[in-house]
């Protein structure tokens, strides 16, 4: 059970006395026990902290680790957020540490009093034992409560994470359906033109294939913008190309992996990703912009497939 949900639910009881409540609001839960700070058990007995603390080391013997223990790391991080302890104890008197604080289950406050010596804590520690027994009745009293909540939180999640997935899903869908099916540039258009293309491009996430008989250092200009570890296969005519053995290899030294081949089965231009988009271009990519052309998105699978089987036969 969280310590903040406890403290929420006893600030709006009023069946415990004013006392009582106010100590109450200093217990924490950590490892399963209840526990009380060093600072704020130094404040009530009025003595510093440090001295609370030189006192218990000097009769360490009386204390093992189910009466006192210090917060590690992690748990002074989480003890931080949930009340702020740097202001708490600056309210206190004390200011901030730079140490973790030590904390005492309710057998070690009830040492602290034989070796503090004094009138003060004896009748403090009192005090604090009626505290954690009023607490341990107020949470056995409202345990069916503290069930529901939990139960309550429990589906809050569940339901987060159902509505996190189809969010996740409609985002998905919006990311693969936000280009229009189909677009056209006008001559002088060269950056929209050069824009889009290189957008397409930067959706692959495994594998390009293009589908152009002309070519140049232009085209792989564009094809740059690719991801990393995305492979690159374009297809182009002989008399079309006109990139070098030597400009290839420099792609590839910096942008692997690009094969070029050549084919004369096919007369206009195509774009496939990942084996499963595809895009009619109605020019050369290297000429986006230059002149009137546009750019069709193909809604039918199959024959993205077909475009891809008639590949492995083209010569």
């Amino acid at each position: 059970m969280s310590n903040d949900k406890t403290k929420l639910i006893l600030a709006n009881t009023n069946e415990q006395g004013t006392d009582a409540l106010n100590i109450q609001s200093l217990i924490y839960v950590f490892r399963d026990k209840q526990v009380m700070l060093d600072s704020d058990l130094a404040y009530l007995y009025k003595v510093e902290t440090g001295y609370l603390n030189r006192a218990v080391k000097r009769n360490i013997s009386r204390f093992p680790e189910d009466f006192c223990f210090q917060l590690t790391i992690e748990e002074y991080a989480i003890l931080k957020c949930q009340i702020g302890i740097a202001s708490s104890e600056s309210a206190n008197g004390y200011g901030g540490r730079r140490t973790r604080p030590y904390v005492f289950t309710e057998q070690g406050i009830s040492m602290l009093a034989s070796v503090l010596h004094s009138d003060v804590a004896v009748s403090v520690s009192i005090r604090i034992m009626r505290a954690f027994v009023e607490l341990r009745h107020f949470i056995s009293g409202n345990a069916l409560l503290f069930e529901r909540i939990s139960s309550v939180e429990l589906r809050q999640l569940e339901y987060q994470k159902e509505v996190d997935e189809k969010f996740e899903k409609v985002f998905e869908y919006i990311s693969d359906h936000q280009e229009a099916s189909q677009k056209v540039f006008f001559n002088g258009q060269i950056y929209d033109a050069f824009s889009l293309i290189s957008s397409l491009i930067k959706k692959a996430s495994t594998d390009i294939i293009l589908i152009d008989g002309y070519v140049d250092t232009g085209t792989l200009d564009l094809l740059s913008k690719k991801r990393s570890g995305v492979g690159v296969s374009v297809y182009t005519s002989q008399h079309g190309c006109r990139l070098t053995n030597a400009e290839v290899t420099a792609f590839n030294a910096q942008y692997p992996a690009l094969s070029v081949s050549y084919t004369s089965v096919f007369h206009d231009r195509f774009l496939i990703l990942d084996h499963r988009k595809g895009y009619h271009i109605g020019a050369s990519i290297k000429d986006a912009g230059g002149k009137c052309f546009a750019i069709s998105k193909l809604e039918d699978s199959q024959i993205i497939q077909d475009i891809i089987n008639r590949l492995s036969h083209s010569n």
